[in-house]
């Protein structure tokens, strides 16, 4: 991994503009155009977003063949949004009797390698990972992180949001799992995490990563306790925290908020040089502790 890069590679003002691109803010050209001014020793403008792009190789903490654990795609009913959704399951091997449910829900890319990994790790901590893919109206993840961000930019946000609950609804369903379901989710996911635990009051437990809130009236709905992870640097989601925190504040929801600086947003994953190995490792670890506690 000599070759692998990490944020502090980079100009501060690249990050940012790489932030833009890939939540559909900036073109890819607008990018090349305002990133060239910061091309230093031979590192193009090209050459940067190509190298700030996924390596999944990275990603792979848990084989797919884990013999501890069992994993497979499956379908579930989503009546009030797109009809049929597909997801990936993945859950102990070896479990007796019944075991809490996580929901695991990605970025604005759909389910990508990296988010099949994330519950591939939660099935090895003992728990039922469910990872819907919001992109299933529209053939599912492409394999191209580009083109993924494409096609989730035309999906119904009406319709994606029902997906969303009914992936819930659907581990609820499960005759593996008990009455204790969380949620965890990443960028788009953190923001789904907070509305589902808004939407849900039978969710016991929440997890957004750089997610954003919910409004003060929605607030008021949420039952689950949450623990919310913010970049240091992610000036986009930070700003609505204070009146989100406001919210939770008013309607007495049980909640724990962690920054941590100097990373950038999506510093969780592990397949970009965004990924901060101390400050992941460390959200991960509170995460576990934070599911052991409120899901058992």
């Amino acid at each position: 991994m000599a070759d692998r890069k990490q944020a502090s590679d980079y100009p501060p003002e690249v990050l940012e503009l790489f932030d833009g691109y890939v939540h559909n803010a900036l073109s890819r050209r607008d990018f090349l155009t305002r990133a060239a001014k910061y091309a230093v020793g031979g590192m193009t403008a090209l050459a940067m977003l190509e190298s700030l792009q996924p390596n999944f190789a990275w990603a792979e903490q848990i084989k797919k063949d884990d013999a501890r654990i069992k994993a497979e795609y499956v379908t579930y009913s989503s009546p009030k949004g797109s009809g049929e959704m597909r997801g990936y399951l993945a859950r102990p091997a070896k479990a007796k009797g019944k075991l809490p449910g996580v929901v695991v829900i990605h970025e604005n890319r759909g389910l990508n390698p990296y988010i099949e990994d994330v519950a591939r790790r939660l099935a090895v901590a003992g728990y039922v990972a469910f990872a819907p893919d919001a992109l299933t109206p529209l053939g599912g993840y492409p394999g191209d992180e580009d083109k993924a961000r494409e096609l989730f930019a035309k999906l119904d946000a009406g319709k994606r949001t029902e997906d969303m609950i009914a992936a819930a609804e659907y581990v609820k369903a499960r005759k593996d799992v008990t009455s204790k379901i969380g949620c965890v989710g990443f960028c788009f996911g953190g923001g789904v995490c907070n509305m589902l635990a808004s939407r849900l009051p039978w969710l016991a437990a929440a997890v957004p990563f750089y997610g954003t809130g919910v409004t003060e009236d929605e607030a008021k709905g949420i039952k689950a306790a949450l623990q919310l992870h913010f970049a240091g640097t992610d000036e986009r989601v930070n700003a609505g925290w204070p009146d989100y925190e406001a919210a939770l504040k008013k309607h007495h929801v049980r909640y724990r908020a962690y920054q941590y600086p100097d990373t950038q947003h999506g510093f969780h994953n592990d397949t970009t040089p965004r990924y901060d190995e101390k400050s992941a490792k460390l959200a991960w670890s509170r995460t576990l502790a934070f599911f052991t506690k409120q899901l058992h």
